[in-house]
């Protein structure tokens, strides 16, 4: 599939003590929502944070939109103005209560709408009406709220990306769902001309939001493509016991027990697998990052 690139990023380095982030090429697909997936200290943050300029030390270059750099980002108001951001770490003054967080974010964006802030709200069940609420310090609000704030901020203006991390995370199950209607609604607002990228460990609960996927291990990008077109690259196979020193061989990353084994495999491989008493079936997102992660990872696990 041919698409036009929302966030292209070359040659991008950035070295810690014990870590090291490098990508070659990364191209982020306009119109669409991707996955930045990976263990903990995979860099998925770090990438974040340059892409959203928190993080301004790093070799390479990052274009948005296909035609503004770094330093456009940061001397351009236009740039900055069509990204919404949301993080992990401290967003809100924690001395601010939520009255507040709205009037500042008022006060920063032309494009604020407070109304739709309001709805935004009610819709991601923040407050129960209670006059008082407006005076809650947002210290004393929980993970999840604080990021249904965040994300209520963000869906409030007239963006064209919104960058993500780790949304899901603090959010319940129900919430998790809303958040991906939120996304979906979000891109289909705007023509195509809308784009989100955002981080994940709830792999499973963001899956029919996924368009694209980024999977990313110590530093690179390990894997990268559209969901459906990773579902033919790979396929997942279960096996009996008795064929499983010979399906070791071909596949990419395999799990045993006294029963049998499973893993992911590359459908190129498949055929060097005739004969043997497996079965195979299309694989989960969460299949594919967590086989391609285990391939890839510094972590021992037992196959």
């Amino acid at each position: 599939m041919k698409t036009q690139t929302v966030i292209s990023c070359k040659n991008i380095e950035k070295n810690y003590k014990d870590f090291n982030l490098k990508i070659e090429s990364l191209d982020f697909p306009k119109g669409f929502a991707t996955a930045l997936i990976g263990e903990n200290g995979a860099g998925k943050t770090t990438l974040l944070n340059m892409i959203a300029g928190i993080n301004l030390d790093h070799k390479g270059e990052i274009t948005y939109f296909d035609k503004y750099s770094e330093s456009d980002r940061e001397s351009n108001p236009v740039v900055k103005n069509s990204i919404g951001y949301t993080g992990t770490g401290t967003y809100f003054l924690p001395h601010w209560n939520m009255k507040q967080a709205k009037e500042v974010q008022s006060l920063l964006f032309d494009d604020f709408d407070e109304n739709k802030y309001d709805s935004l709200l009610k819709d991601l069940a923040v407050g129960n009406g209670n006059v008082f609420e407006k005076n809650k310090k947002i210290s004393n609000l929980s993970d999840g709220t604080r990021t249904k704030l965040m994300l209520a901020g963000v869906l409030s203006r007239k963006t064209n990306l919104l960058l993500l991390d780790e949304p899901a995370s603090p959010l319940d199950p129900l919430m998790r769902e809303t958040l991906c209607t939120m996304i979906r609604d979000y891109i289909a607002s705007n023509e195509g001309e809308n784009s989100v990228i955002y981080s994940t460990h709830n792999i499973a609960d963001m899956e029919n939001v996924t368009d694209y996927a980024v999977i990313i291990e110590n530093g690179t990008v390990v894997e990268h493509g559209f969901v459906e077109d990773l579902k033919e690259k790979y396929v997942y196979v279960k096996g009996e016991k008795s064929c499983e020193e010979v399906a070791k061989k071909y596949l990419f990353d395999m799990t045993s027990n006294s029963f049998g084994f499973e893993g992911l495999c590359l459908s190129d491989n498949l055929d060097k697998l005739a004969g043997l008493d497996i079965t195979t079936e299309v694989p989960t997102l969460t299949q594919l990052s967590v086989g391609i992660m285990r391939a890839n990872t510094r972590l021992s696990y037992s196959k």
